[in-house]
């Protein structure tokens, strides 16, 4: 199927907002579009790799687990810096993959993913944070929440290409 990537703009700022929720969903979201509409732009491009089913996968995989881990006490904030420098190289890979597949620059796609994978990360931290010292629900129900809002965004970003 041809790839045909109408808001690349759109769902590069997308995924970057998602790698600050949880840094394993923005790959995986991008492989599976990437998986399921290949670009014969990608094929020279050192980001390959992000066509494949079993990265896509194995991404998706991944993506499960961190929905597991963000739940357990010993779990560190998103907002310590080898976490938020995870979450920023995520976006950034799933930007510069969407936007190079489309036909665009893959380092304005690595900024704009990485960029928006930085100010996702403390805003989705403070307003968790929030919610639960305002609510009183736990900080695993709000995770679950926030998980089903990670995964319905990223079908409709799916749903784009």
């Amino acid at each position: 199927m041809k790839l045909k990537i109408e808001k690349p703009f759109w769902q590069v700022l997308g995924v970057g907002v998602l790698a600050g929720m949880r840094s394993a969903s923005a790959p995986a979201i991008t492989s599976h579009i990437l998986s399921h509409h290949h670009s014969k732009i990608l094929e020279r491009s050192p980001l390959n790799f992000m066509q494949s089913n079993v990265v896509a996968n194995g991404l998706k995989l991944m993506a499960l687990a961190e929905f597991v881990g963000d739940k357990l006490p010993s779990t560190p904030d998103r907002i310590k810096p080898v976490v938020i420098a995870a979450r920023c190289i995520s976006g950034a890979l799933a930007g510069a993959g969407i936007l190079k597949a489309s036909g665009g620059n893959a380092i304005v796609g690595a900024l704009i993913g990485g960029t928006a994978a930085f100010a996702s990360t403390f805003g989705s931290f403070f307003l968790r944070k929030t919610t639960v010292k305002s609510s009183g629900v736990i900080h695993p129900i709000i995770g679950v929440i926030e998980d089903a809002l990670i995964i319905s965004a990223g079908l409709e970003l799916a749903k784009l290409a």
